[in-house]
């Protein structure tokens, strides 16, 4: 459904004519480029004819459900919805809409293709219809900052990387005056509907906004689309978020390369550090395709309870016996969230947020005190650049920036301490010297895969179905996933119902 032009907004405007409409020139694309962008995006069967949508049972939420519905009253308990076929076309004209989309959080493959189906699905099915793109995030929507998106704007962003088209920001929408900010935008430009693209926080920040809409009896109606490479925001009804499958692929490649220097130099241990700030799932896939020397998993550390010196040891141990067959290399795998898997360390977060939430860090290290006495050990233990990492200012919802902490660095160190005693021991003999890695940005903007592209597709074109039927606070769901797309089933699922309560400062909800 692409466009058969080529549109230069840049050349246009030096020209004389109307305002650089983008900073993407298709012109001067690569062959690679190129050929993505003209890439055919077929639908799933039930999107191609007429549709209409049903609702399912009445839904309730992930966890503490009694809370979540003190917090979003409005939307609360309505049920989710199905994209089905439907007998006859509606009669008479379709409805002009005005949708607003925004970007937000970090970048992942696929997010131009989610707008373009949803200007895709407008264009097709609400023809006359209006689709803005608000700049740089929620912070666009509070600001009203936004540019109007044609077939000239969208054309050179289809089917390739980066969030660009209109640019992703982290701010989030939470304060009275920013909900007024947010109003006053929605009024002025007449919106009938707003698509949220983001992960976890971002789509609670799409429920607030619902919720809020819709007590004011304002017609701006929300819809989410599942967007972060962590796959941390999936369920049954929401089965991957989009850009997981580009990510781990990009990274496989990366690892895969890593692995043959290994084996070629065969005397370095590369520890590779995988985004995935609370979920270990990029690591997991990329070591099926892969296969590394050890690959820790969050999740199964948190579930056996293992201390820092119990992974610790796990390493030096295969480390160990590798080199009683006389090699002295691999390739370790390890999530970006670990430190924070770890219950021991968990805890000594949990304390540090506190500390960091209210008091202020003196140079002399009196807040310490405040500290148990098992969690300051451990921060002690702790090598100084990790624990001044952990002191780091939180991000904007709470986080310990796990990104920022170099986990990789601190177990090549404590790996090279427990040798070194094992040595002056007689038990160890090899020779041991680490490499660090972290792969991160490197996988959130590259061309999306077919599969992510045609996803992300469907996810744009469901919003927009989900829109202009008039449902609000519900994330857009494509599933069957695993099947042919023929079979991909297309929906959409409360917010509400993937949500918990969970306390971040002295906040608040989060999925």
């Amino acid at each position: 459904m692409s466009p058969s032009f080529v549109y230069n907004g840049d050349l246009a405007a030096a020209a004389g004519g109307k305002p650089a409409g983008t900073g993407r020139v298709a012109s001067v694309y690569s062959d690679v480029q190129t050929s993505r962008i003209d890439h055919d995006l077929p639908l799933p069967s039930v999107l191609k004819g007429p549709i209409k949508v049903v609702d399912g049972p009445p839904s309730s939420a992930a966890g503490n459900p009694g809370e979540i519905a003190k917090l979003f009253p409005c939307v609360f308990g309505q049920p989710s919805a199905m994209v089905v076929p439907s007998d006859s076309a509606s009669d008479g004209p379709s409805q002009k809409l005005k949708i607003g989309v925004v970007l937000s959080g970090g970048q992942a493959p696929g997010g131009h293709n989610v707008i373009a189906g949803i200007f895709d699905y407008l264009q097709d099915r609400a023809k006359g219809s209006t689709l803005y793109g608000f700049r740089g995030g929620p912070a666009g929507i509070m600001k009203c900052k936004y540019v109007e998106l044609t077939p000239e704007y969208i054309y050179p962003y289809r089917n390739q990387g980066g969030f660009d088209m209109i640019c992703s920001g982290r701010d989030k929408i939470e304060t009275p005056e920013q909900f007024k900010q947010a109003e006053e935008t929605a009024k002025k430009l007449d919106l009938d509907g707003l698509v949220v693209i983001g992960g976890d926080d971002s789509n609670t920040n799409a429920c607030l906004l619902a919720e809020n809409f819709r007590s004011k009896n304002m017609k701006t109606r929300v819809i989410g689309c599942p967007k972060t490479i962590d796959g941390d925001l999936k369920c049954k009804e929401v089965p991957v978020s989009f850009g997981f499958d580009t990510a781990c692929k990009i990274y496989s490649e990366q690892i895969g390369n890593v692995m043959v220097d290994a084996r070629s130099t065969g005397k370095y241990y590369h520890f590779v550090r995988l985004m995935g700030r609370a979920a270990s799932h990029i690591t997991l896939e990329c070591a099926l395709q892969t296969h590394p020397n050890i690959t820790i998993i969050g999740e199964e550390v948190a579930a056996k309870k293992l201390t820092l010196k119990n992974v610790t040891d796990y390493i030096v141990d295969v480390v160990c016996k590798r080199a009683g067959f006389g090699y002295n290399y691999g390739v370790i795998l390890i999530p970006e969230g670990l430190i924070d898997f770890i219950p021991e360390v968990q805890h000594l977060i949990s304390e540090l947020n506190e500390i960091l939430a209210h008091d202020v860090v003196d140079e002399g290290g009196l807040w310490k005190k405040k500290l148990q006495t098992q969690s300051l050990e451990l921060f002690e233990f702790l090598p100084q650049a990790i624990q001044e990492q952990l002191m780091l200012e939180r991000d904007p919802h709470g986080n310990v920036q796990v990104a920022k902490i170099e986990t990789e660095k601190m177990l090549i160190q404590m790996v090279e301490t427990e040798l070194e005693k094992r040595k002056q021991e007689g038990t160890y003999k090899g020779n041991f010297k680490g490499q660090s890695h972290f792969f991160g940005y490197e996988g959130r903007c590259g061309l999306p895969t077919n599969f992510d592209s045609t996803y992300c597709y469907a996810l744009g074109f469901a919003a927009g179905a989900l829109l202009q039927s008039g449902k609000t606070g519900l994330i857009s769901s494509v599933a069957n996933l695993a099947a042919p797309l023929s079979e991909w089933t297309v929906g959409g699922t409360a917010l509400t119902s993937l949500m918990d309560v969970e306390r971040r400062h002295v906040q608040t909800w989060i999925f």
